[in-house]
């Protein structure tokens, strides 16, 4: 549990390979209730209104009131971290394997915040870092029809000396506000889709068995997934540890 927790703090990213079988997700629900009790860890937040804390993540052709999430399809699901449309997102998310995808298809990327940083303009940085952006609840996640949108900053950079810099982004419902807030996103979109592949990191299925968790750090790190090829692949998904984003760094 210490290690755990400690390389969530230290790096963003870890993988578990379980030795033994768990269609139940016992031991990742376990998990996540240690870290609450013994680290302060918040508890998962609840899909939607209508599903709860553990999820299933496989291709379906229905879905729920007509709506379907991206990561529910086949298709490619580019840069983005989970729940950007939350005044309160969760810090922290899992993906625990049940069926990897037997064809190849379905690989995970992730890219580090701090090293997008890197490639981007202090003037992108600054208008990404301002409240002049508006973010769409999917209605796929909608949990009150009251909530619709959001309006915030995309981007807190250095927060803590210790922890890294903050990112919200899913381009498919972010609307820039303002004509510098739009050159920002296009600055960061432009990275994200030719440049950041260098600093990428990418798991196919063999680097992602059957038994693997993989836990995140939702705001150091974004992540992605190319086309998934087969129809029986199964992950379970969770999201823990709502806070408010991080502040204005303008």
């Amino acid at each position: 549990l210490r290690d755990i927790y400690e390389t969530l703090e230290a790096k963003g990213v870890l993988q578990v390979q379980l030795g033994f079988n768990d269609e139940n997700s016992t031991y990742l629900r376990s998990l996540i209730s240690n870290l609450h009790k013994n680290h302060n860890h918040g508890l998962p937040i609840t899909h939607s209104a209508e599903r709860g804390w553990f999820w299933d993540v496989r291709p379906s052709p229905t879905s729920f009131e007509s709506h379907q999430a991206r990561s529910e399809t086949m298709f490619r699901f580019e840069w983005h971290t989970d729940c950007s449309y939350e005044e309160q997102p969760p810090r922290f998310f899992a993906l625990q394997v049940l069926q990897p995808d037997r064809y190849g298809g379905g690989t995970l990327s992730v890219l580090n915040v701090d090293r997008l940083l890197t490639l981007l303009s202090p003037f992108a940085q600054r208008w990404l870092s301002s409240y002049n952006y508006k973010i769409n609840v999917p209605p796929e996640f909608t949990k009150t029809p009251r909530t619709q949108y959001i309006v915030g900053n995309l981007l807190a950079v250095n927060l803590r000396e210790s922890s890294g810099s903050q990112l919200r982004f899913w381009e498919d419902i972010t609307v820039p506000l303002t004509l510098d807030a739009s050159k920002a996103l296009d600055e960061l979109k432009g990275i994200l889709y030719s440049g950041a592949q260098e600093e990428s990191l990418h798991l196919p299925p063999q680097s992602l068995p059957q038994g693997s968790i993989i836990m995140m750090d939702n705001r150091r790190w974004l992540h992605s997934r190319n086309e998934v090829k087969d129809s029986n692949r199964h992950l379970r998904r969770v999201r823990w540890d709502a806070t408010p984003f991080g502040p204005c760094g303008s």
